[in-house]
């Protein structure tokens, strides 16, 4: 069985130590003192403490789900954010002393390589925050390749310490997706394990291009997430062989032959 840190019973009241912004998007830090260090690829339902909701008369929002971008010191995990509607949008106003509510660490992380293979890392907009965490994991030998839509967006880039770039409107580096740049990794050499995650049609092509070369790849899967501890049945995905997996509890991240396709959700 996949080794997993487990998250304790429910949830925890956390402080706001900072928040930065990255470009287009936003770094918010919090501490954790008493909760156990996540593995790459685990993620948090997060909810401000205070104005959590349309208005007085409305209701609240529900959590949302965040991969942790970087855990360091002594509890301190980021999360990397982009003010994509309500939601996020509180999220991102969070400043130092806030409070924040965190459940987690949940889901399984990446697993390693089974062998002797080279790691290159693959991912786009807000889905560089897994690889982050993944990349201090791996070390200086994993080689990360970002997309973005254009510069503002590329700036979430400067997460990773060394990465190459490819950017939509080719503002920033490779004038293209993120895939044009795996796709020449894998042309100078196939004995590689691919580790992605970022929106749908990204992770799709990651799929179709690591599945024609036989190239193993392990895929952070976006999904809106309800609960967390798959009590709702809101993330489940299909599998190639039938039968669907909750992404909150069996992922998010899965094995990219597990699937006959990345679902548009």
């Amino acid at each position: 069985m996949l080794d997993r840190v487990l998250a304790p019973v429910g949830r925890r009241l956390l402080d706001v130590t900072g928040r930065r912004a990255l470009g287009a998007y936003f770094v918010v830090s919090c501490l954790d003192e008493d909760g156990p260090r996540p593995r790459a690829g685990q993620f948090y339902m997060l909810a401000a403490a205070e104005r959590w909701g349309g208005g007085d008369d409305e209701r609240p929002f529900l959590p949302r789900a965040f991969s942790v971008a970087r855990a360091h010191g002594e509890g301190t995990l980021d999360f990397m954010l982009e003010d994509v509607g309500p939601g996020t949008r509180r999220l991102a106003e969070l400043r130092e002393g806030d409070g924040l509510w965190v459940l987690g660490p949940l889901g399984r992380p990446f697993a390693p390589a089974r062998d002797e293979r080279r790691s290159i890392l693959a991912g786009g907009g807000v889905g560089t925050a897994p690889l982050v965490i993944l990349g201090d994991e791996l070390g200086p030998s994993a080689l990360t390749l970002l997309g973005f839509r254009d510069a503002p967006h590329a700036e979430g880039a400067a997460l990773v310490e060394r990465a190459w770039v490819a950017t939509d409107d080719g503002s920033v580096g490779h004038h293209g997706l993120v895939t044009d740049l795996l796709t020449a990794q894998l042309d100078a050499d196939d004995r590689v394990v691919v580790y992605a995650c970022g929106p749908p049609p990204m992770l799709e092509s990651v799929r179709a291009i690591c599945e024609q070369r036989g190239v193993p790849s392990r895929l952070a899967l976006e999904s809106g997430m309800a609960c967390g501890f798959g009590a709702c049945f809101g993330c489940v995905v299909p599998l190639r062989a039938g039968g669907y997996l909750r992404l909150c509890v069996d992922g998010p991240v899965l094995d990219g032959e597990l699937l006959a396709e990345v679902p548009a959700h």
